[in-house]
């Protein structure tokens, strides 16, 4: 089981210490050679065809499927947009809290209410405050089809911190209605991920009206803030549900290698700062451990880097041969990633390229099976990706 928070902090100082003393397009055969990973990686052709959905976004960062067809697509700089029949509704929707936008601060991730059918209600995280004192925030709102209202703050992470990058805000309904939201570590904050004294570096658990559910881990422990479901976590960039296997992945960036997916459980430690397959970005060594008792170890993990963005759960009658299996994008590899699950554990990945060669910052599985990858540039695109035709159709 975790640490309590008391005992952590001392380790941590002697571990610092340690730490410094180190100091319409056709993907047909577009693949990029894989990093090493904890699952063995195959190249094959890429097995879908490509189609730019909706472009002209500014660095979209997630994407809703509203019951009318259309989307919502959140855009770093701040702005919700509606996409309509292909196209990107020119005014976005009004109402948006103002975000804090900098380095990678912004708007994040646009989740509907299990009852958004009846209730009209959605979820935004976004990195909120000033470059002084910043943090994640969660808010819920009634969205009317163009504007948002009832605007009620629900989270807020603490500490404030100074630093505009590592904010997590990726979150997803567990299977019992609660939400769950991710808060990254703040960069130079790392040590903080073994405390559970703050959010930095953890995952929370909330009631979607931002109260606390009573089956927390560290409810009733009075040095821990009670939201935290897990900690021990750098900067988490993507986290699912799935019913089927009533599991929760998360998946987070290392620093110099050490990306990783974990499947979470109440209370347990995923190790940052402490263990880590990665080296600081300066080459000097962060720590010297790779396990630690009390600490858990990565389902998968990624080095060198392939900067993990977004993750979906496949489910879909297109891709049939995919379905449990996770999909995964990347930044730095520019790719689309399929994580082949059988009997629970990852066996095998296949890592594809799209044409357009950008940064592809998230994925999401559309009602009719079709994957959706949004672009991370200026220009931002939504590429859908259906099963490739056969040669000569």
């Amino acid at each position: 089981m975790a640490k309590d928070a008391a005992r952590t902090i001392p380790f941590i100082a002697a571990f610092r210490g340690a730490a410094l003393a180190g100091a319409v397009l056709t993907a047909s055969a577009f693949m990029l050679p894989a990093a090493p990973a904890a699952a063995q990686e195959a190249v094959h052709a890429a097995p879908f065809d490509v189609e730019t959905l909706a472009e002209g976004l500014d660095h979209p960062w997630n994407v809703a499927f509203l019951p009318d067809g259309s989307l919502l697509v959140t855009e770093l700089p701040g702005r919700l947009r509606i996409v309509r029949g292909g196209e990107v509704v020119p005014e976005p929707v009004a109402g948006v809290p103002e975000v804090y936008h900098a380095g990678q601060g912004g708007l994040f991730d646009v989740l509907l209410d299990p009852d958004f059918a009846q209730n009209r209600v959605i979820y935004l995280s976004f990195a909120h405050g000033t470059p002084e004192a910043n943090n994640t925030r969660v808010v819920r709102a009634t969205f009317d089809g163009t504007a948002l209202s009832n605007v009620e703050t629900i989270f807020d992470a603490s500490p404030q911190k100074d630093t505009p990058v590592h904010y997590g805000g990726r979150m997803a309904l567990k299977g019992d209605g609660t939400l769950l939201v991710t808060v990254g570590d703040g960069f130079d904050y790392r040590e903080d991920a073994q405390r559970l004294s703050n959010h930095l570096g953890t995952v929370v658990r909330i009631n979607r009206d931002g109260t606390v559910p009573e089956d927390n881990p560290f409810v009733n422990d009075n040095d821990a803030l009670p939201e935290i479901y897990t900690y021990g976590h750098r900067n988490q960039q993507a986290i699912l549900y799935d019913a089927a296997s009533d599991r929760i992945y998360e998946q987070e960036h290392g620093p110099r290698g050490g990306d990783e997916v974990n499947v979470l459980e109440p209370g347990k430690n995923y190790g940052w700062p402490v263990i880590t397959g990665g080296t600081d970005y300066s080459g000097a060594q962060i720590s010297p451990y790779k396990e630690y008792p009390g600490m858990e170890q990565p389902w998968v993990e990624w080095t060198p880097s392939i900067a993990p963005a977004g993750m979906a759960l496949y489910e879909g009658a297109m891709f049939k041969d995919w379905e449990g299996d996770l999909l995964v994008t990347s930044l730095v590899e520019m790719s689309l990633r399929r994580i082949d699950i059988e009997g629970g554990a990852p066996k095998a990945q296949e890592v594809y390229l799209v044409p357009q060669q950008t940064r592809l910052r998230d994925v999401a599985v559309a009602p009719d099976g079709a994957i959706l990858v949004l672009t991370d540039e200026e220009e931002g695109k939504i590429l859908r990706l259906t099963p490739a035709k056969a040669s000569g159709s």
